[in-house]
């Protein structure tokens, strides 16, 4: 049952991780080795965080084991004797298997394939792509070549950095570094690099996501905010869209300026693939110039700048179409809402319909079930949601400024797997150990998802993501994870270099190293740094950090902010104008429609008629019409004809009149254009 429970895990782990790469990466146009970097980088992460409870349920398990057959039993086991050691039965009866039980020799092997795996990705792999990705050049030789200069700058760096902290420790430690010193040094360096990063970003999470629940169970909040965030998003869309059409007119210059038979043509050419299809199809249509007066003639460099700016700027152009699309569906649909809060019927009318409803809207989730969920049942879920995640931040941040006192305990965690320990309650310690560990996961790995670094980076759902902003997002999930993990494992006292508890370590631990090698970093940085969170959580509440922004330019959502009101109320006005041109296109489109179907139903019915009229051609009264439609139409022909000759032209009352005659011999036409 324990390999079956792996495997599970493993699995479920795979397809999570493959599901957020799908939805914010293109897996049909990006590059296969930036998609399984990603996909790996993010996988291995998740494993970690899924499998750290099992392997603290196997620790502890191994510590009763060996507290009773080796040793006189603790006092925390008070119903065991403790006159003497117990016997391999005793023993069994006493430590009752886990459920998950994983043998001895699975887990020390699972982390050091896992860790290393992501270490290498975070570390050497990953960068190299980004700068592979990220580069203009034309052939696979001059990506390399970038890739490497760039890595080099920024790997000296950190280098230096290295050289000296293995300086300051053999000088002021006086250690004699052996090869499983320096190791552990090498890991310490990295986990303390991360564990700075992880503090701020937890900080931010353990606020905003109980918070965001809260505000988000009014709807007035949310159609306000998405205002605000259309008018953001319509100056960066006008942005986009002029620095596409400067970028365009370089290369239209460039397509004219580089002949056919010159040698950069082939990297015009590339150029010209990466633009999007009009504005191709427009060079096509100019024909190429002999010459370009004024026209500077391109170097390799410059092709090359220009490949990159034309990549960025295609990207940025389709990002901001892409999320200016989702954001009006947003903005209409809680505008919906807020209508039909008050209907009677109870039900949600939308203002457009979806083009396509997918069996779950058409049988589950149908307008009156959306109206009890959105109208009576969502505010009451989410501030419940947003309660419950409050004291998890609350737990979360007295656990990280009391976990190092281990006499009495008084980290929150550790009191709750403790309790489960004495009564070998192993389901409860996991429980605890990961609705604990997943809520910081998720407070950390939302920031990641949430932040942006200009046009650098930033993870846009709905497969616009760039290659660039993915592998970013991998070696943060690398960087982060492994100081988070050791953080929870020293907020349930389970790592001696933390508590300086004499108990077995886990299975992960193990592959740390000793952290008493470095006592400034064991004594006093991971001791004392997480205890900034309490400031970060106060400057969170307060939104200093959006403050702050505002002062720079970079506009934020504030409720009390002057310029916050303005960007609101621009962005009604926007979604008003977008409403009135979605609705005049979806009017015309209805009408196209009915047009069409009308003209459908009346060709079928004269195709009924003509074979109702073969099949009784050989009647009388089929003879008898067809001789009086023949003498009608005689008779409206001679009528036209005297028209023709009384009038001497084709004037236009004339041809009025023979349609009116010709109308009133076909009934049917004659009511189709009297509906149009």
């Amino acid at each position: 049952m324990s390999a079956a429970g792996l495997c599970a895990v493993v699995v479920v782990v795979f397809f999570m991780a493959f599901y957020l790469l799908h939805r914010y990466g293109d897996l049909r146009k990006q590059h296969r080795l930036v998609l399984l970097g990603t996909l790996l980088s993010w996988y291995l992460c998740f494993l970690i965080v899924f499998i750290l409870p099992l392997d603290v349920s196997m620790t502890i398990y191994n510590q009763c084991i060996h507290d009773n057959s080796n040793h006189t039993p603790s006092q925390t086991k008070g119903e065991l004797s403790d006159s003497a050691p117990l016997q391999p039965s005793s023993v069994a009866n006493v430590c009752v298997k886990p459920w998950s039980y994983i043998p001895h020799h699975v887990l020390p092997v699972f982390w050091r394939v896992v860790y290393w795996t992501s270490q290498f990705l975070t570390w050497l792999l990953l960068p190299f792509m980004q700068s592979y990705a990220r580069s203009g050049a034309f052939s696979i030789v001059g990506k390399v070549k970038t890739a490497l200069i760039e890595n080099a700058i920024y790997y000296g760096t950190y280098l230096l950095i290295f050289i000296f902290l293995l300086i300051y420790v053999s000088v002021h430690l006086k250690l004699r570094l052996t090869r499983s010193e320096l190791q552990t040094i090498s890991i310490t360096a990295a986990n303390t690099w991360g564990l700075f990063l992880l503090v701020l970003l937890l900080g931010y999470g353990l606020v905003e996501i109980p918070r965001s629940y809260w505000f988000s169970s009014s709807n007035s909040f949310l159609l306000a905010k998405t205002y605000f965030k259309v008018a953001k998003l319509a100056t960066e869309k006008a942005s986009a869209e002029e620095d596409l059409a400067d970028v365009m007119e370089e290369v239209a210059v460039l397509n004219e300026s580089v002949r056919f038979n010159h040698s950069l043509r082939t990297c015009v050419d590339t150029i010209l693939t990466k633009c999007p299809i009009r504005y191709q199809e427009e060079m096509g249509r100019n024909p190429q110039s002999s010459h370009c007066e004024g026209a500077s003639f391109p170097t390799k460099s410059g092709l090359i700048k220009l490949h990159e700016k034309v990549i960025s700027a295609v990207q940025r152009h389709n990002q901001t179409h892409v999320q200016w699309s989702l954001l009006l569906d947003k903005a209409f649909h809680l505008e919906d809402i807020a209508k039909s809060q008050g209907s009677p019927v109870r039900v949600v009318n939308r203002t457009f319909s979806p083009n396509h409803l997918s069996w779950v809207r058409r049988f589950i989730y149908t307008p009156t079930v959306e109206w009890y969920w959105e109208c009576a049942f969502r505010k009451t879920f989410c501030r419940l949601l947003a309660v419950l995640l409050s004291l998890l931040s609350v737990a979360v941040v007295w656990s990280e400024c009391t976990f190092f006192s281990a006499q009495p305990i008084l980290s929150l965690f550790a009191v709750f797997v403790q309790k489960a320990e004495q009564h070998y309650n192993y389901i409860l310690i996991e429980i605890v150990c990961f609705v604990s560990i997943l809520f910081m996961c998720v407070c950390v790995y939302s920031t990641v998802f949430r932040i942006r670094v200009f046009n650098y980076y930033h993870l846009v759902p709905h497969h616009q993501t760039d290659a660039y902003s993915l592998l970013f997002s991998g070696m943060l999930f690398c960087r982060l994870t492994p100081p988070l993990c050791l953080n929870f494992l020293g907020l349930i006292h389970l790592d001696s270099a933390i508590s300086h508890q004499d108990r077995m370590q886990t299975s992960y631990t193990s592959i740390m190293g000793s952290m008493r090698l470095l006592p400034v970093i064991s004594d006093g940085f991971y001791i004392y740094y997480p205890m900034l969170v309490v400031l970060l959580c106060i400057a969170t509440i307060y939104k200093l950090g959006s403050r702050f922004l505002n002062l720079l330019g970079f506009y934020q959502f504030i409720t009390d902010n002057e310029f916050t009101s303005e960007l609101v109320d621009e962005g009604k006005e926007l979604i008003r104008r977008e409403r009135r041109i979605r609705q005049r296109a979806e009017d015309g489109q209805n009408r196209r429609w009915a047009w069409r179907e009308r003209y459908r139903v009346l060709a079928t019915s004269e195709r009924s008629r003509a074979n109702y009229s073969e099949l009784d051609e050989n009647s009388p009264e089929t003879e008898m019409r067809t001789s009086v439609s023949r003498s009608n139409g005689y008779i409206e022909e001679q009528h036209t004809g005297l028209l023709q000759d009384n009038s001497g032209d084709n004037s236009f009352p004339n041809r009025r009149s023979a349609a009116g005659q010709y109308l009133s011999f076909s009934p049917s036409l004659k009511s189709l254009f009297d509906d149009v």
